[in-house]
């Protein structure tokens, strides 16, 4: 199969995962002749396998991958490097993380892209959404049937690995994948940065960074800059309408937990309601909790963030002083070209 029958391919799953996740109905998939009662099936299933996955984020999630998969951002993609044909063969082992919903699909994709076979290990947090999402590609074409597997048990007969994990997991991972060409991910997080001068519409779009998924991927912000002068209650003002979160019970759990430690331990803190903020130099938060320090120019932002680079996922901000920074409400929509870590899954795979 040759790379531009894959970009169509690809591009016809985007396409239909991204209109049946608009409209939050997979009824849309019997139009492309697909079974759409099958794949509801699947994300009932993993909604009913991990309380984190509610329906809005499964087919938020179901969403940023379909418009990911635009034709035009598949052929830019691609036109980034230089594809050999007749290329050996490999069979890559993918060990997926389960923070969030179907969070492995970029390896995934990545791996068949290059001409290779993947080999799936599941995290026991998200085994339904990834085959599910395998068996609508296997229905547009039947021959991704021979280069997808997945694995319940042990890896075995693997040329590569790309495993993704915590800071705890990856050392297990170096010790038992070192001998293999691979790559190994641990916990990186997003960082974000005002200027002082956002409107609420901006302030609104970095809700939406913070609090997506509850803010369990690496993607979401877990310590944000401010002015040494800034007044976080126009932050809190701008992300009210975040407050549904704390209707999650877990999210909610997390919330009460956290603020019971910093009320016992005297901690200061603000308090919304459904959001701690805590002065903080950790990148990492908990969930229910936003770090922040504050700053006095752009350039302690931008020594910062150079000291910080590996603990960075990407970095968040609209003020264009601040080196490398997407702007507020694009942080769960990466380009395939953002790779995780900054680490090129393809480049890897294309030298295997």
């Amino acid at each position: 199969m040759d790379i531009g029958n894959k970009i169509d391919i690809f591009g016809r799953l985007g396409k239909i995962l991204s209109l049946a996740a608009s409209q939050q109905s997979c009824d849309l998939l019997t139009k492309y002749e697909l079974r759409a009662t099958a794949f509801e099936s699947v994300i009932d299933k993993a909604i009913a396998a991990n309380a984190w996955f509610t329906k809005e984020s499964v087919y938020k999630m179901l969403y940023t991958i379909g418009v990911s998969l635009y034709e035009e951002d598949l052929r830019q993609w691609m036109g980034m490097y230089e594809l050999q044909a007749g290329k050996e063969q490999k069979k890559v082992a993918v060990v997926m993380a389960g923070n969030i919903p179907a969070v492995g699909f970029h390896d995934f994709l990545s791996v068949l892209m290059s001409g290779h076979k993947v080999l799936a290990k599941l995290s026991s947090d998200d085994q339904h959404l990834i085959p599910g999402i395998a068996e609508l590609l296997i229905e547009i074409d039947p021959a991704f049937a021979d280069l997808i597997e997945f694995s319940d048990g042990p890896l075995k007969n693997f040329d590569a690995v790309i495993a993704t994990g915590s800071n705890n997991t990856s050392r297990y991972f170096d010790y038992y994948f070192g001998k293999y060409p691979h790559i190994i991910r641990k916990n990186r997080n997003a960082l974000a940065v005002l200027s002082g001068n956002e409107d609420r519409e901006t302030l609104l779009a970095m809700g939406d960074d913070i609090f997506t998924y509850y803010g369990l991927g690496c993607r979401n912000v877990s310590r944000m800059l401010i002015p040494a002068d800034y007044d976080l209650k126009k932050f809190f003002h701008a992300i009210e309408q975040f407050s549904s979160v704390a209707d999650h019970h877990k999210y909610k759990n997390n919330y009460d937990y956290n603020k019971s430690i910093f009320l016992v331990n005297g901690d200061d803190h603000f308090d919304n309601g459904f959001l701690l903020l805590k002065e903080e130099e950790s990148m990492a938060s908990p969930v229910s909790v936003l770090h922040y320090g504050r700053y006095t120019d752009v350039k302690e932002v931008n020594d910062y963030i150079r000291t910080n680079t590996e603990n960075l996922q990407c970095v968040i901000s609209d003020d264009s002083g601040v080196k490398s920074s997407i702007p507020p409400g694009t942080g769960q929509y990466p380009k395939l070209w953002d790779y995780a870590d900054g680490v090129d899954t393809m480049e890897f795979l294309l030298g295997l």
